[in-house]
């Protein structure tokens, strides 16, 4: 297997988990999947590595059937509207998904039961009869996730139905001591109900032996996955639902009310994203670059709720897939798959102390945000203070003072009181020779140019915080630097040494910094005088069903990436060009009024 250390260029396939349709997303949510998976997206395509991120709208199960009946639409009809208003959040900050889909769509039913076939085939999926909750006075299905009681194993209340959010354990509603509905209180009622499971236990050992032979992890998340494979069980993955993929066995296809479950078809979601992209580029086959290459890279983001599917399910489906438990099998039509390189999972994002929840209030989406402030002054935020490898709380005033101690008084002034200078002493970028630069100058240079590596080395073992660190360090180098040389006060040959040591400086630093704030970065490009050089942005398309061409969808794609094109920022030391005029400036980063943390904090009072 390719290792990270290995810095040729490579095939990266990014795979970020799919946010829920049943609601517009707050920060919380892509503080953990999703500005993450841009920084390092973008950075390995400016580094010129092939890179193919994928996610969609995950928009089957009980939770949507529920949430639609009581809205008085189809579930079809809620699906609809949250996947608009995601795919409007996610564009919004810059996600630069090469294709944003969504599981609704008959390319992904079609490859979930090709999944389920061949699981089926090797014998890692079997008929059983299993007790199923019901809401007690209607009879009607209730998800494990909407049942609640007493972990069994810890003691922690509330535990769900699934999974116990304190100690890690994955639970069965059965599990639960004392298990009630989240929706009226009163114990569910538990009948018996004929469904598929995945044999678990029987892909146990070669999972086990996948997990210890990971390096390089975040440790929580090796250590959480290790621990619940050691009380691996089978799990159903079908309901009585109408809302839903089909199961595709004679007797089963057209029953109305048994369907695959959302669990087992989302994580599918990633390889059938794929297969979409694949097909809309035209070449169907395409898709088989990045997921039978074994030196790919398989990067998989999400919060540290969904690891039990990344480094269990899905690792499961691929290996049963590939007939490599107990039961042996057959490799299934699609070929070896390969495994994920690593399960990035970020902690929690708490807001002024409390858990984000949606029906209290207690909660800020990204719409909201980013109606009232700058997209970058988010970004920012959850790259420098988010939670990568520890619970973090978002405060109104933590953001504040980061954006305006940090991105606007220390990046921005730097940016600004320097092009100002510029342009009233020369009105371009002057030509220097580096032979006649004194010690100190060359030494911010090299500095700077150094920092390329060791930024890159942060962001491939994802330490995106650590990486701004570093870059916000070269900052205040700089500003110092400033200072101690005052070129103001400086003669023009003097002052023309120092000015175009600045602008090198914040040239290269802002490619540095244009995975994490990229539309800033294409604003500095700008009043630098370059206007030939792009930081790629998304895009929202309306597209027809590959396979159902009446049905219209809105996805999230964009050209990020051009063989030998220099039109796109790369990552790595280059000098601005002299001679290019410098316009009068004007600030490109805005302060917040401070103010506006009451304001906002008593939204929640």
């Amino acid at each position: 297997m390719l290792s990270k250390n290995d810095l040729s260029k490579k095939k990266v396939l990014i795979l970020v988990a799919w946010p829920y349709a049943n609601g517009p997303r707050h920060i919380g949510h892509v503080a953990g999947f999703g500005v993450p998976s841009d920084i390092y997206a973008r950075y390995m395509r400016m580094a010129g590595h092939e890179v193919l991120m994928v996610s969609g709208t995950d928009e089957h199960g009980t939770p949507i059937a529920m949430q639609a009946e009581r809205d008085g639409i189809s579930p079809q009809e809620l699906v609809d509207k949250y996947n608009k208003q995601i795919v409007q959040d996610l564009y919004d900050l810059g996600l630069s998904y090469n294709l944003f889909t969504r599981t609704t769509t008959v390319n992904h039913a079609k490859v979930v039961q090709e999944m389920f076939l061949q699981l089926y085939k090797n014998g890692y999926i079997y008929q059983d009869t299993m007790k199923q909750a019901e809401e007690a006075g209607t009879g009607k299905t209730l998800p494990d996730r909407y049942i609640e009681g007493k972990c069994p194993k810890c003691g922690y209340f509330p535990a769900r139905g699934d999974q116990c959010d304190n100690c890690g354990s994955q639970l069965d509603p059965l599990d639960l001591i004392n298990p009630v509905s989240k929706n009226t209180g009163k114990t569910p009622i538990f009948v018996d109900s004929v469904h598929f499971f995945l044999d678990l236990p029987a892909l146990k050992d070669v999972l086990t032996q996948w997990l210890e032979s990971r390096k390089n992890w975040r440790p929580n998340v090796l250590k959480y996955s290790l621990n619940i494979i050691k009380e691996t069980k089978p799990r159903a993955i079908t309901r009585d639902i109408d809302w839903g993929i089909e199961i595709p066995l004679p007797n089963w296809k057209n029953n109305p009310n048994k369907k695959l479950y959302v669990w087992f078809d989302a994580v599918i979601g990633y390889l059938s994203a794929c297969i979409e992209w694949a097909r809309r580029q035209g070449d169907d086959k395409l898709w088989k670059n990045f997921w039978n290459d074994p030196n790919t890279l398989s990067d998989y983001f999400m919060g540290k709720d969904n690891i039990a599917f990344h480094s269990q399910i899905w690792p499961s489906e691929l290996l049963g897939y590939q007939g490599l438990g107990i039961k042996s099998g057959q490799i299934g039509k699609w070929g070896k798959l390969n495994l994920p390189t690593e399960v990035v999972s970020s902690e929690f994002l708490t807001m002024e102390g409390k858990k984000f929840a949606s029906s209290r209030g207690i909660v800020i989406y990204v719409k909201d945000i980013l109606e009232k402030y700058p997209v970058d002054a988010l970004r920012y935020y959850i790259a420098a203070a988010g939670p990568e490898n520890n619970d973090t709380d978002f405060t109104w005033e933590s953001f504040v003072q980061r954006n305006n101690s940090e991105l606007v008084g220390s990046w921005g002034n730097l940016v600004n009181r320097t092009l100002n200078m510029v342009y009233k002493r020369f009105g371009k970028i002057p030509d220097v020779k580096e032979s006649d630069l004194e010690k100190k100058d060359l030494e911010i240079l090299d500095r700077i140019k150094k920092a390329f590596l060791e930024v890159e080395k942060l962001i491939l073992v994802h330490k995106q915080q650590a990486g701004i660190e570093y870059i916000m360090k070269l900052v205040n180098l700089v500003n110092a630097y400033i200072a101690a040389t005052e070129p103001y006060k400086q003669d023009d040959f003097r002052a023309r040494q120092i000015l175009w040591i600045c602008l090198q400086a914040i040239y290269n630093i802002n490619i540095m910094l244009a995975p994490y704030i990229p539309h800033s970065a294409q604003k500095v490009l700008f009043s630098l005088g370059i206007d030939d050089l792009k930081v790629p942005m998304p895009e929202i398309k309306q597209v027809a069903d590959l396979d159902n061409k009446s049905k219209k969808y809105p996805i999230i794609c964009g050209d990020y990436q051009q063989a030998n094109n220099a039109s796109f920022v790369c990552w790595e030391f280059s000098h601005l060009p002299a001679g290019k005029a410098i316009d009068k400036p004007s600030p490109i980063f805005e302060k917040i009024d401070p103010k506006i943390v009451e304001q906002e904090l008593g939204k929640f009072a």
